[in-house]
This record gives C-alpha cells, sequence and structure tokens, in this order.
C-alpha cells in the first residue's frame, strides 16, 4: 500500500495541550505538516492568550467535527477584579483600579448566581458574524458592535483560589460560553468591574488534560516519525454516547444508510461500531418508526 493510500486511511483524534501565544489554527498547521495529512481540524478555538485542551481531528475523523464541538467545557479562569477593559480580557488596557470590598464568602455566594441557564452577550472582540463580518474587525474601526444574546448554561462555578483582585475559579459550562464575557458580567454584577488574564481549558467533552499530549512532545514525534502513538481511535471520541455494536448483518444494513429497529428506551443519538471496536456510522433515533436512522456512515469497505 503507498504512503498517500496509507494517509487516505489514517482517522483519529489528537487531544493536545496548546500552549499560550499559538491560535487554534497554528496547532492544526503544525499537524498537518507533521503528519503529512491536509484533512484536518480543530473542534472549538481556544485564544492565543489560553491554554490547555484542544481537540484536533485527523482523517476522516473531521466529520465528528460538529458533535465534539458542541461538547460541553471546562476551564480554570483567573479573574482580575476591580477593573474593566473593553475586550473583557488583558489584551487591552485596563480601566482605573477600584477596591475590592467584598469578602470571600460573599464573592462565592456572588458566582453562584450565574449557575444555570442564561442568556450571554459574546464580547465585542469577537469571531461572531454582524453581517458577514467578525465583530472584533468592526470593534476595531471604532465602529459601535450590538450583539444577540445567545443562551448558554454554567453547570457549575466554583471559587479555587482567594487572592483579590485576583480569583481563579472553575468554569463548568456548555459549548459557546465565553469566559471573557462571564468575567466581565461578575465585574458588573460587583460594581467595580472585572477582566479575564489567565485561562486554561482542562476539558473539551469526554476529554481532559490527562488525555492531552504537550504540542512540543508531539512535534519531537512528528520528527521521529512515531506520532501514531497519540492518535486515539475515531471510535474514541464519542465512547460517552450510547453505543452499539454491528453485527454482520446489521453492518451491511447501515452500510447502505438503511434504518434497523431500535431497543426499547432508545433516543437521541447513537455511534455504532464493529465487533472489532471500529466506528461505523452515527445514528439517530427515528421516534415515529422506532427505528435508528444512520446519519453519518464512516466504513464503506
Amino acid at each position: 500500500m503507498s504512503e498517500d493510500v496509507v494517509k487516505d486511511v489514517v482517522s483519529g483524534v489528537f487531544v493536545i495541550d496548546k500552549p499560550v501565544g499559538l491560535t487554534s489554527h497554528d496547532v492544526v498547521q503544525i499537524v498537518r505538516r507533521g503528519t503529512g495529512i491536509r484533512r484536518a481540524g480543530h473542534t472549538g478555538t481556544l485564544d492565543p492568550r489560553a491554554s490547555g485542551v484542544l481537540v484536533v481531528l485527523l482523517g476522516p475523523a473531521v466529520r465528528l467535527s460538529e458533535f465534539i464541538s458542541a461538547s460541553d467545557k471546562r476551564y480554570q479562569a483567573t479573574i482580575r477584579l476591580g477593573s474593566r477593559t473593553e475586550t473583557y480580557d488583558a489584551e487591552s488596557e485596563p480601566s482605573e483600579e477600584m477596591p475590592v470590598d467584598i469578602d470571600e464568602d460573599d464573592f462565592m455566594e456572588l458566582i453562584k448566581g450565574f449557575e444555570g441557564e442564561s442568556e450571554q452577550v459574546p464580547p465585542p472582540y469577537s469571531a461572531v458574524k454582524v453581517k458577514g463580518e467578525k465583530a472584533y474587525n468592526l470593534a476595531r474601526k471604532g465602529e459601535e458592535v450590538d450583539l444577540e444574546p445567545r443562551m448558554i448554561n454554567v453547570y457549575a462555578l466554583d471559587l479555587l483560589e482567594w487572592a483579590p483582585p485576583e480569583v481563579v475559579v472553575d468554569v463548568y459550562c456548555s459549548s459557546g460560553t465565553y469566559v471573557r464575557s462571564l468575567a466581565n458580567d461578575i465585574g458588573e454584577r460587583l460594581g467595580i468591574g472585572a477582566h479575564l488574564v489567565g485561562l486554561r481549558r482542562t476539558r473539551s467533552g469526554q476529554f481532559t488534560l490527562r488525555d492531552s499530549v504537550s504540542l512540543r512532545r508531539l512535534k519531537e514525534a512528528f520528527e521521529t516519525g512515531s506520532w501514531a502513538q497519540y492518535l486515539i481511535p475515531a471510535s474514541e471520541a464519542l465512547s460517552d454516547w450510547h453505543t452499539i455494536v454491528l453485527d454482520g448483518d446489521l453492518m451491511e444494513q447501515v452500510r447502505h444508510g438503511h434504518r434497523f429497529e431500535a431497543e426499547e428506551g432508545s433516543k437521541g443519538w447513537a455511534r455504532a461500531i464493529s465487533e472489532q471496536g471500529d466506528l461505523v456510522a452515527l445514528l439517530e433515533f427515528v421516534e415515529e418508526s422506532q427505528e435508528w436512522q444512520p446519519r453519518k456512515v464512516f466504513f464503506t469497505s
């Protein structure tokens, strides 16, 4: 089998501990150059100033992107109380410092008020598009940016370290939550302002820092050709989903996109894997017919 053919069938997930200073796109480019595989993409942007878990899909596994991108996230955020910035983080100059006249217990009680579902307005300096243009481009031109609020869910918000004016909080939230906006909103609730000065993603979906490899170590593996040891099989990317193991007959049905009868109590989505553990398809439950419908098929031979 030729090297190009081998590259065409390589499929999997890199869980990378992104360092501060690189964009998420920079990391994807490093992966493309290191593997020689052009088909690669990340599943949730981390700003250059942020570090931590960045999930990069390789080969056919990129078709899982929309599902992994929508997964919950967890962050360790360092927030500076007592000053605001236009960007909601340390990218721009802070306003005049104000005294932090709240004690630790009151602060803990205050941040608990941000747990649950709520509407959040994205930062004006964000990649959200306004009339076809990214908001941060408009903001840099001095134009007023009016962004629509979006529904988010903060499952848990806990204080890790109290050292005012800086505090460290653990944020467990839904995809699409802007921690910068959360920091700014906390400051507004306090009446003294606040902005984000440090951010580390500790979890993306089922993947945590424990699953990650440092970018330095991965680049060394690219140089020695041993990078496959860090590639997680595509079948494990959604292993927290309901799983259906296909025998030979069902495999043939799913290959051709045909529905099959669902077990009692089925709902939502499931992953279908072969008896060898390979990812075959993503299935959606059709309530009307009580059947599983293949939506994305990965095994065609």
